[in-house]
């Protein structure tokens, strides 16, 4: 089946869609959502993308970022990949939105409107292989060394979104 995105302009009102890999080929603006998870120590949970992702693969990102369905709102688009990529149901809540261009490499570009989420999860994980090939929690203080000393082990939207969280808390 082909993924399509929502492309929007910076006021997020509907342009179109078009399929994924297209919009990302032109860099076109289309809305995202990004999810940030905690446990009960305050350490986020990263997850490792899959070998077999067209862009990004085996970097460590945030626990979910996706698209909403057009039919879709930006929470429900996040529940909806939360169970599908980590097999897990959290309580979630919008922290902010932004807009963002980030040369992903391989001619590709993410140019989103971004809505970021943020909620806590302490229990087991059933992991979409397809989709993430593990996951694991970090300190604040820990992956901020880790990005400096090895910035390609992540992935390019993430350290922007990871930036602009900061800036609001």
């Amino acid at each position: 089946m082909e993924e399509l995105v929502v492309l929007v302009n910076p006021e997020d009102e509907v342009l179109g869609l078009m399929e994924k890999q297209q919009a990302h080929i032109n860099g076109l603006l289309h809305r995202a959502f990004s999810v940030f998870l905690f446990n009960e120590n305050g350490e986020m949970l990263l997850q490792k993308r899959a070998a077999n992702k067209y862009h990004s693969p085996q970097q460590w990102t945030n626990a979910v970022c996706s698209h909403p369905r057009i039919e879709e709102t930006y929470l429900e688009g996040a529940k909806r990949r939360l169970k599908e990529e980590l097999g897990i149901d959290a309580r979630l809540s919008e922290k902010f939105h932004f807009i963002y261009k980030a040369d992903v490499g391989g001619g590709l570009w993410e140019h989103e409107l971004d809505h970021v989420f943020s909620g806590t999860y302490n229990s087991d994980f059933h992991l979409n292989t397809d989709e993430v090939e593990e996951v694991r929690y970090i300190s604040p203080e820990d992956l901020d060394k880790e990005i400096s000393e090895h910035p390609e082990q992540f992935t390019e939207w993430f350290k922007i979104i990871l930036e602009e969280y900061k800036h609001h808390f």
